[in-house]
């Protein structure tokens, strides 16, 4: 009896080592490869953001295509913080009384308002779809996936259960707009 048991549990053994874990290893390197693509497909979305000024519908569809190319579902959190002015005054009735300085301060503009600016319901010619931007503002793209992947799967399968969360390819970037090319 103890000698087929010890068989079974090699032969158990076997399969995982055998299949599973190769497997397992297969699955890491695919979230290895969409952590790549997603990075190369937001770096390039966010630059030439940054670069051009202004974001089109266009450019925001060839970014989420070159995200599904990862056969991932991912949430897209994008970030602009308009850079204001505030001249300060002794006085805020008298303009006279300016003090030679200024406060400056960021207005944040987020997902919902800029999606809003590039697919609102007009026609796709309209140029009004630009969302535009500043020399001096900030852009930043937050990328991170929403399904449970294949590793993440199989880890559970090897830990029991014990996982950290369902991400698997988190890629934040951003900087300074540089140039208003509109």
């Amino acid at each position: 009896m103890e000698n087929s048991f010890s068989k079974i549990l090699g032969i158990f053994i076997a399969i995982v080592l055998l299949f599973l874990y190769p497997l397992f290893q297969q699955a890491q390197r695919q979230d290895d490869l969409s952590q790549i693509v997603i990075h190369s497909a937001v770096t390039t979305f966010v630059d030439s953001a940054r670069t051009k000024g202004y974001i089109t519908p266009e450019m925001y569809l060839e970014f989420n295509q070159k995200l599904g190319a990862t056969g991932n579902q991912y949430d897209i959190q994008m970030e602009h913080l308009h850079k204001k002015y505030n001249p300060e005054y002794t006085d805020p009735a008298n303009p006279a009384t300016f003090r030679d300085s200024f406060t400056t301060y960021f207005d944040g503009h987020y997902n919902q308002e800029i999606m809003q600016r590039l697919f609102p319901n007009s026609p796709a010619s309209d140029l009004n779809r630009r969302y535009v931007m500043a020399v001096g503002d900030f852009f930043t793209v937050k990328v991170k996936n929403v399904n449970r992947t294949m590793a993440t799967i199989l880890s559970d399968v090897f830990t029991g259960g014990i996982t950290d969360g369902n991400v698997k390819v988190y890629v934040p970037y951003g900087g300074m707009v540089i140039n208003e090319d509109y």
